[in-house]
């Protein structure tokens, strides 16, 4: 038998310790990702306005219906950002005008942009921001009633949502 020394003494061999991909995580990572995909255009192809033909989007790049709909788009961003702000019509009460620069982005702006025959990924972009605007302009009040941070949350998250989408923050090889 050996004595408390000994044991104390004997070593193990050295095992490395390097993280190990593991393909299960990266795969059902990949597996939610596409479920949520699919739940995300299934649920924003129900509910948000869509073409009431077969025929295909006139609202190509190039053409003044893809550029009306894009300065609609943009220019009610910054609207609703000015009534949100108090800037136009100013009242110190809450009013109707101060509501819906908080809801500008996801009654004008989001919907101007999917009328447009945009990209795979900006689609998917606009169909996240469709659900996602209505949470945040929902949740929000409840910790800080404010419309103007509700509306610079919607935008925070409409830039972060096309960052992510449209892959603005990957870095190129």
């Amino acid at each position: 038998m050996p004595s408390p020394a000994q044991r104390r003494s004997v070593q193990l061999p050295p095992q490395e310790w390097r993280p190990r991909p593991s393909t299960s995580t990266s795969a059902s990572n990949a597996a939610l990702e596409k479920d949520l995909k699919k739940v995300v255009q299934k649920t924003a192809s129900t509910f948000a306005p869509r073409a009431s033909t077969a025929s295909k989007n006139p609202a190509v790049p190039g053409t003044a219906l893809y550029t009306v709909f894009e300065v609609q788009g943009y220019a009610s961003l910054l609207l609703g950002g000015a009534l949100s702000f108090n800037l136009l019509f100013p009242s110190n009460e809450p009013d109707i005008w101060r509501l819906m620069g908080m809801w500008s982005i996801w009654m004008f702006t989001i919907p101007s942009l999917r009328a447009r025959d945009c990209s795979k990924n900006e689609k998917e972009a606009l169909n996240y921001l469709f659900l996602l605007i209505p949470l945040l302009n929902v949740i929000i009040p409840f910790f800080w009633k404010s419309f103007a941070v509700v509306w610079s949350a919607d935008t925070v998250a409409f830039f972060a949502m096309y960052a992510w989408k449209m892959g603005w923050l990957q870095q190129t090889e």
